[in-house]
């Protein structure tokens, strides 16, 4: 006699300032629900996401933006706050990274990545970096709109990981 399937939970921990990061977790979301599985996918804002969200959650998305070369303090504040409470107790759980920037991106997917490798999270997709090309004071403090492709990507990855999870590809 088989078991009923018990649904997975995607959590999806966020900051945005501008909207940028905004807009990718929509993106993410739209594409985990049109995407046909039952995952259940949970959106926390970073200064709502608690230990017990992480340990209650089969797989990850953190995406967040870039601000003065390094991951948002927000951000930031919710891996710190997080971090001990969790180690040890998520490793082995999918995850995927994204990242908002004005241009590079690079040292935030680095932080972020850090601390996923230290709670040994199966990153199960390539990161992304989503590029605003905002570069003037104005333009990095005005508020964002991300470019289709970003949108397609992020949609492409919420269907990609619901139905992952789902399956127990990861």
């Amino acid at each position: 006699m088989e078991g009923r399937a018990v649904s997975k939970q995607l959590l999806v921990v966020y900051h945005s300032r501008t909207g940028g990061t905004r807009q990718l977790v929509q993106s993410l979301q739209d594409g985990a629900r049109d995407g046909g599985a039952s995952t259940t996918l949970r959106l926390l804002p970073a200064h709502e996401a608690q230990v017990d969200d992480l340990l209650a959650a089969d797989g990850y998305v953190f995406a967040a933006p870039e601000n003065l070369a390094a991951l948002s303090g927000e951000m930031k504040e919710f891996f710190d706050r997080c971090y001990y409470g969790a180690l040890d107790r998520i490793q082995g759980r999918p995850c995927a990274l994204l990242v908002c920037a004005g241009s590079d991106g690079s040292a935030a997917l680095q932080q972020m990545r850090r601390i996923t490798t230290g709670w040994r999270l199966q990153e199960v997709a390539e990161p992304f970096i989503a590029c605003t090309y905002a570069q003037s004071p104005e333009e990095i403090a005005a508020p964002k709109r991300m470019a289709r492709t970003a949108l397609e990507r992020c949609y492409a990855l919420g269907s990609a990981m619901s139905l992952g999870l789902e399956l127990g590809v990861f």
